[in-house]
C-alpha cells in the first residue's frame, strides 16, 4: 500500500484530535454490541493511535490489532501504546496494509476508518470478504463514510488552525475530480511564527469515493448506515455483518 501520511505525519494529531472528538461517540456506540471474548479487535489504518483509544476505552477486556503501513505514522502510534500501561498490555501493533496484512483466525470487530477511499473498488470487495471470513458471530466491521460519495472539486480551504506553543498550524485542503469515481486531495500545512510563514508541507493522494450503497454492492453482508446515536446527528458509519 502506498504511504499517504509520512510527508505530513508530523501534524496529523492536530487533524486527529478533533477528528476523534467528533467520531469517537458513533464509533462507541457501534462497538458497544461487540463481544470481545469472541476474538480481537482489528483496526485496519490505526494511524497514531487515537481511534485505538476509543476502542480500547469502549471494550476495556478487548486484545486489539493495531496495524498501520506508515512507518512514521506507527512510530507515534507504538509510542502512544508503549506509554500506556492498559494499551501497552492489550495493543499489538502490526506493519500491515489493508490489502496484504495478516489476520487472526477470528476476530470479533473490524475497524476501518480513514481508510477505504484509498482503496480500489476491487481491493474493498476483497478485504470485506477476507474480513467477514474471519468474524466471529455477531461481529461486525465498522467503516466511516467521509462523506465523500462522489468525486468533488473544492478550492484552496483553510481546514483547520491550531496554535502550539509559539507557532500557528493552518491546514489548507484542496479537490479535484480525476475520474468517475476519484477525487485527488492536496494538503498543505503552513507553519507560522508571528504571522509569517516559516515552514510548508504539501502532498496529495487519491480517494476512490464510496457510499453506504456503494459498501452493499461490494459486499454478501448485512450493511446499516449509523446516522444517529442517542438522538443526535453522528459522523456517519457503515455497519457490515453477518
Amino acid at each position: 500500500m502506498i504511504d499517504y501520511y509520512s510527508t505530513s505525519a508530523e501534524f496529523y494529531d492536530l487533524v486527529a484530535a478533533r477528528h476523534v472528538a467528533s467520531s469517537g461517540p458513533a464509533l462507541a456506540a457501534v462497538l458497544a454490541a461487540v463481544d470481545p471474548a469472541a476474538g480481537p479487535v482489528v483496526e485496519i489504518g490505526a494511524g497514531t493511535g487515537r481511534v485505538t483509544q476509543v476502542i480500547a476505552r469502549t471494550l476495556p477486556t478487548a486484545d486489539i490489532v493495531a496495524t498501520e503501513p506508515s512507518a512514521t505514522m506507527r512510530a507515534v502510534l507504538s509510542s502512544r501504546i508503549a506509554c500506556d500501561a492498559d494499551l501497552r498490555r492489550r495493543v499489538t501493533v502490526t506493519d500491515g496494509s489493508a490489502q496484504d496484512m495478516d489476520l487472526p483466525e477470528r476476530i470479533s470487530a473490524a475497524v476501518v476508518f480513514g481508510v477505504a477511499g484509498h482503496l480500489r473498488p476491487h481491493e474493498r470487495a476483497a478485504l470485506w470478504q477476507r474480513l467477514a471470513e474471519r468474524l466471529a458471530p455477531g461481529g461486525l466491521i465498522a467503516v466511516e463514510l467521509m462523506g465523500t460519495a462522489v468525486p468533488r472539486a473544492m478550492p484552496p480551504t483553510l481546514s483547520l488552525r491550531e496554535t502550539v506553543g509559539r507557532q500557528e498550524y493552518e491546514w489548507w485542503m484542496a479537490a479535484e475530480p480525476v475520474g468517475d469515481d476519484r477525487t485527488r486531495f492536496t494538503t498543505t500545512w503552513k507553519v507560522l511564527r508571528d504571522g509569517q510563514v516559516v515552514r510548508q508541507v504539501a502532498d496529495s493522494y487519491e480517494w476512490h469515493a464510496y457510499d453506504i450503497g456503494t459498501l452493499a454492492r461490494e459486499t454478501d453482508l448485512t450493511v446499516r448506515h449509523i446516522t444517529h446515536v442517542g438522538g443526535h446527528v453522528v459522523p456517519q458509519i457503515g455497519v457490515l455483518a453477518a
